[in-house]
């Protein structure tokens, strides 16, 4: 059967497969990716490794440590925890980048980690922007991470797969800032909701790894699971481009990979791209696609997003007309500090003052990117302007060290995310721009375009397909789990039912909080009736993007404890997934199912004891209920381990 690109990637990095098993969209794999990094978190991930019993890395060469978030903290207690993560780095035998050398996922990209055609995971959010160098890069929650470093794997469910095509060539000014502020703005519904994007057309080979690294990390806030740029002659000249210049830089003397091919750096190096020109891989011409989005490169032009969200987009010219005022301006983060981002700010300004009464934050996303830029001139040619400059690593964008937002403050910044609170105050107002534009308006003193382009609406499309209905496979069974499980559904219609509603956030920080109690709390701040309407064995039936909003686990534990037997909904937040999974309690897409309760119950009620007995059939992966089978995804042996032993740590435990 047709494979896209992310079918794959992950076949290649899915382990304990079924002879002649052909990945698609849906099913659940236990994975072993190339990398795992984490960052300051990783003195949390070394508590939950741990706490599991483990005591040595399986694969030393798979995690990669790198402080990043808050390098601008000095004190004891920092410098104390930063200590013992690069001490347990050298023990472990682990790579590790101390904080000054940059944001975690440029150097994942910068040192080779992040290589073509592989799979790459982080427990951090952006880790989608691997993707820009043609690599499946996709977030996972700690717990996975202690997995990976204990047993050298975890789980994945592979999600539906868009294609975006890209056609047109930018106008000069234009970037990839804008590419996917327009992408977000204009598809701004849900519509590529935890898919995985696969990026292809005419307009790719214009577009640089610099450009298409900053489209790949905000597809995290598009809603997506990953956004994957094909690998082409643009990835191949960016890479030996790298290597020449680890070359001139000196080997870094990080421990190198087994599978080294020449003596040069261990994961850059001709051998390997040579091998990667042979064996690279592409999605088969007949892959079957959920959406096929498309953009005209041509009709993008300059764009601001916000304030409070990343999928509000205004023309930067017609936001120039409002005479904005802002106070502080931001060249910083994992998205658009960039050799190519520093040079185009300070082109902009060259020779020009940051306006009274604003501050410009300027960091590197590296300190190989400053010195770059300090080579070229634009790292002075910023200073010179009156930039303020701090280190490299992640600072105001996750409001943390100098320059933060303060009450009734307005910023403008060429970071990913515009959360209301996020940069500062909460009554402050962050909007997001490309490099130029926030450059050019840190001089102005209020929000401006530094180009003369008319608004114009973004010529783009978007087409849903049907997926064609193959044969059935019969699934395979662990020993222990069930063939058959039936229950009575119980329908909570609500989209977008958030974790506070599911189990609310005063008991979250409760340590000694009973599993009974939980029980007794779980949906109070969505319908206080639950607790006394569910029974035990019943199949829960939610809306669509259930479990949306804090990542808390409790959110899957209180109705696991409550007696829930599964949990089905139209979709599914990913984190609520990873959590639900990770704690041994199954959740299923179900949208038809949704659907015909809607039409069947409305919405007048939060909560409906349908009364109906629902039968799931593992073996068939199908739901029959009131009369009607309803196909599902198959619960493949990766997820049904999970549920066997109760949670991904007992998994790790068994195998230690």
């Amino acid at each position: 059967m047709p494979q896209n690109l992310i079918e794959k990637i992950a076949q290649k990095y899915a382990v304990d497969l079924e002879r002649d098993h052909v990945v698609h969209s849906g099913d659940f794999l236990s994975i072993s990716p190339a990398h795992v990094m984490t960052h300051d978190n990783t003195g949390a991930v070394m508590n939950k490794f741990k706490a599991i019993g483990a005591t040595k890395i399986s694969n030393p060469r798979q995690p990669v440590y790198a402080l990043d978030h808050n390098v601008q903290d000095k004190s004891e207690a920092n410098l104390k925890k930063y200590a013992g993560i690069e001490a347990f780095a050298g023990e472990m035998g682990v790579d590790f980048y101390p904080a000054g050398r940059g944001i975690g996922h440029q150097i994942m990209c910068e040192e080779g980690y992040a290589w073509p055609g592989s799979m790459v995971v982080a427990s951090d959010s952006h880790s989608n922007m691997y993707g820009g160098l043609g690599v499946l890069g996709t977030p996972i929650v700690r717990t996975d991470a202690a997995a990976i470093w204990a047993t050298g794997r975890t789980w994945w469910q592979v999600p539906p797969v868009a294609k975006v095509e890209l056609t047109g060539k930018l106008k000069p000014g234009v970037t990839g800032k804008d590419v996917i502020i327009t992408l977000a703005g204009l598809f701004n519904h849900d519509e590529v909701l935890n898919h995985a994007l696969e990026f292809v057309g005419d307009g790719l080979s214009s577009l640089s790894i610099d450009q298409r690294l900053t489209i790949a990390n905000m597809t995290t806030e598009w809603g997506a699971l990953t956004g994957v740029f094909p690998i082409d002659e643009v990835t191949y000249d960016w890479l030996e481009a790298r290597i020449l210049f680890v070359e001139k830089r000196g080997l870094s003397g990080i421990p190198s990979d087994e599978d080294a091919v020449e003596d040069s750096s261990p994961r850059l190096n001709y051998g390997r791209i040579s091998e990667l020109k042979q064996k690279a891989p592409y999605a088969d011409p007949d892959a079957f696609y959920a959406k096929e989005l498309t953009l005209d490169l041509s009709t993008v032009e300059p764009y601001i997003s916000g304030p409070d969200n990343v999928k509000t987009m205004t023309a930067a010219k017609t936001m120039e007309q409002t005479k904005l005022k802002i106070q502080k301006a931001y060249l910083v983060s994992c998205v658009n500090s960039r050799v190519e981002d520093l040079a185009e700010a300070a082109k902009t300004i060259k020779g020009q003052k940051v306006a009274d009464g604003v501050e410009f934050y300027v960091a590197a996303a590296s300190s190989e990117v400053q010195a770059e830029s300090e080579a070229r001139g634009d790292w002075q040619t910023l200073v010179n302007a009156g930039a303020i400059t701090i280190p490299p690593g992640c600072g105001p964008c996750i409001g943390l060290g100098v320059g933060l937002l303060e009450e009734n403050e307005v910023g403008i910044s060429a970071t990913n995310r515009n959360f209301k609170g996020r940069m500062g105050a909460k009554s402050a107002k962050a909007y997001l721009a490309s490099p130029a534009v926030v450059a050019a308006s840190a001089v102005a003193g209020h929000v401006v375009s530094p180009y003369a382009y008319n608004e114009a609406r973004p010529q783009g499309d978007i087409k849903t397909n049907e997926k064609p209905v193959g044969e059935a496979k019969a699934v395979s069974i662990l020993d222990g789990f069930p063939t058959e499980l039936t229950g009575n559904i119980l329908f909570c219609h609500q989209d977008n039912l958030n974790t506070d509603g599911i189990y609310p956030g005063k008991y979250t920080y409760i340590d000694d909080f009973t599993p009974e109690q939980q029980a007794g709390v779980v949906m109070e701040n969505y319908d206080t009736d639950f607790v006394d309407l569910v029974e035990k064995g019943d199949f829960l039936v939610g809306g669509f993007n259930f479990g949306t909003g804090s990542s808390r686990e409790q959110a899957a534990t209180a109705l696991k404890y409550r007696g829930i037997s599964l949990v089905m909904a139209g979709s599914f937040s990913e984190t609520y997934k990873r959590n639900a999974i990770n704690n041994g309690f199954m959740v299923l897409e179900a949208p038809e199912l949704v659907k015909d309760l809607i039409d069947a119950h409305g919405r007048d009620k939060l909560t409906v004891a349908t009364g109906i007995k629902a039968t799931m059939d593992f073996g068939k992966a199908t739901l029959t209920y009131n009369g009607k089978a309803y196909p599902l995804s198959a619960v493949g042996a990766a997820a049904q381990e999970l549920v066997l032993t109760d949670g991904l740590e007992n998994w790790v435990k068994a195998r230690l």
